[in-house]
């Protein structure tokens, strides 16, 4: 039974769709959003409660979409308004909901906006829209002060008159400014925009960092980057108090519909400031970052767990797990390479794929299976469960793209500098048809060049003509926009689905027995299994329990430990591998009804 009622998602299930990389039926070799509807079988029996859309607006790509140029509409390489609004019927039908992104911090340098604030120049009220300023040295040849973008490089840009422009991501992405009127009214017209719409809910990208204090002190003595996430009130640029003005404005637009629309807030926050974000009087939650920062330790779950409840304890909201998303790598592989402890998060990964897959081994037999022990601890969980797409099939990352190939900014603005390959080994066009293999690119054996299929992930095109010919095959479509590994073949949606030990299949059984057994109590509790009965090795362990519906307990046990550990008395309702005479071996999770 999926979640209903106005607080649907305080326990929901969100599958998270990349629409450019999620499947294409117009053969462009771009997904688009009638492949979602295409597809809308596959997440119904996914058995997920609701669907989360990446930017699907138009834009020039510059960052995967999140360059916006009009906030109201569907990008024509995507699809159409009304092809937007039969998803939305299609979701709702079966019993879907539907999130959508809003990206508000910055706009594209194509937008409407700032094409007006280029023409007009300095000083007139279209630049107020954004953060213009002049710059320094003799001529204004230096940028007002030193701060560096998140995507490598200085965070100011010159225009052609002299003034600069910030932008704390990529060049093409200008940021707003959020204390001006109009920027205020225009984003809670789309908000009603897209709730008119039959939307039920927002992710709200980088929503920490609206709110900027530019002008209590001079630019040139903020050389120092300010840190996100440091808590501090004095930041200029990250987390700063004015931005819940603008969530409780947000909140009373929500509240004018029934049910009243949610939003979760992408903040990387001091952990006592998620309560902010995720009061009821603003956007109603926010991402937990910790559960997918953890490397296999069980203490770091833990303490990821114990955090982020405690977190949504404080907001009176409910907590969000996450292990994968668009912005970091698949945690099968996280989870398959070597497991060091670092200052620094995902530091392996991302050292491992700035030298395209070679530096360390990547262990996929354990990757699986610690994936498959993390996805049964997750979704025991209490609190919204958000799946990246293509983790239901255990996706690996794509290591090894072609630097020339990439579409991250991240890469283009690094390679010079503190590289980092970014994030497109996570966005490959998911596989559904194990045998439309494309055949290998003549610049690699490792991967396919959509000549002669994508995976089922595009269309074939119409014959050339009319159509109406007998016998006349269709033509081949274009290569995905970023190239599939012939690896691919073994995580087919199509081939998973026929076999019951799958990734897939392990998903659809436990997003199907947490409906049934966890969520349908209503109950958000979670107490922690005592040490004495979690084996020999209770610190390797991490366990816990919650209520049933059938008035019984469900316990979680997940052991990274190398010892086996002695399963409660009960009913064992899912294992991630089966477990040997009551006990659980290493690297594995069960859910015990007792």
């Amino acid at each position: 039974m999926r979640a209903q009622g106005s607080d649907w998602w305080k326990q929901a299930v969100v599958y998270q769709v990349y629409p450019r990389s999620f499947r294409d039926t117009d053969g462009d070799g771009l997904g688009d959003i009638r492949g979602i509807v295409s597809k809308i079988g596959y997440l119904d029996e996914l058995g997920v409660d609701a669907l989360w859309l990446s930017p699907f607006y138009p834009s020039n790509l510059a960052d995967g979409g999140y360059d916006v140029i009009d906030y109201r509409a569907v990008d024509p390489r995507l699809g159409t308004l009304a092809d937007f609004d039969d998803l939305v019927a299609a979701a709702h039908a079966r019993g879907m909901k539907v999130i959508v992104d809003i990206v508000p911090n910055h706009t594209s340098d194509h937008h409407p906006w700032f094409q007006e604030a280029l023409a007009q120049g300095p000083g007139s009220p279209a630049r107020d829209r954004y953060l213009f300023r002049p710059g320094r040295g003799e001529h204004g040849e230096l940028p007002p002060n030193g701060w560096r973008s998140v995507f490598g490089g200085s965070a100011w840009e010159r225009v052609d008159d002299g003034s600069w422009y910030l932008h704390l991501f990529a060049r093409e992405q200008p940021d707003l400014n959020w204390r001006h009127p109009e920027v205020r009214a225009d984003f809670e017209r789309t908000l009603r925009f897209w709730s008119d719409r039959g939307v039920d809910g927002f992710r709200v990208d980088v929503a920490h960092a609206l709110a900027k204090d530019l002008d209590s002190r001079p630019l040139d003595e903020l050389d120092q980057d300010p840190v996100q996430g440091s808590g501090s009130p004095d930041n200029p640029l990250w987390d700063r108090p004015e931005v819940h003005e603008i969530y409780r404005a947000w909140r009373r637009v929500f509240n004018e519909y029934e049910p009243p629309r949610f939003a979760v807030a992408e903040a990387w926050v001091a952990p006592e400031h998620q309560r902010y974000y995720a009061s009821p009087d603003e956007l109603g939650q926010v991402f937990n970052f910790q559960f997918a920062k953890a490397g296999w330790f069980a203490d770091e779950f833990r303490r990821a767990i114990a955090d982020g409840l405690a977190a949504a304890a404080d907001s009176g909201s409910t907590s969000t797990w996450v292990l994968s998303n668009h912005d970091v790598p698949r945690h099968a592989t996280r989870y398959g390479l070597p497991q060091v402890r670092s200052r620094v998060y995902h530091q392996i990964a991302n050292d491992w794929l700035l030298r395209d897959g070679s530096t360390y081994y990547e262990d996929r037999a354990h990757g699986t299976r610690r994936a498959r022990a993390a996805v049964l601890m997750e979704l025991a969980l209490p609190g919204s469960v958000y799946i990246y797409q293509g983790e239901e099939l255990g996706l690996f990352e794509v290591a090894d793209i072609p630097w020339d190939m990439l579409e991250d900014p991240q890469a283009r603005r690094t390679l010079h500098g503190d590289a980092i390959k970014g994030r497109d080994g996570c966005r490959v066009p998911l596989p559904w048809e194990a045998a439309d293999a494309p055949a290998p690119a003549a610049w690699s054996a490792s991967f396919g060049d959509g000549a002669t299929g994508s995976f089922g992930f595009s269309a074939p095109l119409a014959p050339a003509g009319d159509g109406s010919a007998d016998g006349v095959p269709a033509r081949a479509a274009a290569a995905p926009h970023l190239p599939q590994p012939l690896w691919f073949a073994g995580f087919a949606a199509d081939a998973e689905a026929a076999d019951p030990s799958s990734m897939l299949a392990l998903y659809r059984r436990a997003i199907a027995a947490r409906a049934e057994l966890l969520t349908a109590t209503g109950d958000t509790s979670l107490s922690w299994m005592p040490a004495s009965e979690l084996g020999p090795e209770p610190d390797q362990v991490v366990g816990f329990e919650r209520p049933a519906a059938d008035g019984r307990a469900l316990a979680c046990v997940a052991n990274f430990g190398a010892r086996p550990v002695p399963l409660p008395a009960g009913e064992v309702v899912l294992a991630s591998v089966d477990p040997v005479d009551g006990a659980l071996p290493q690297d594995a999770c069960a859910w015990v009804l007792r």
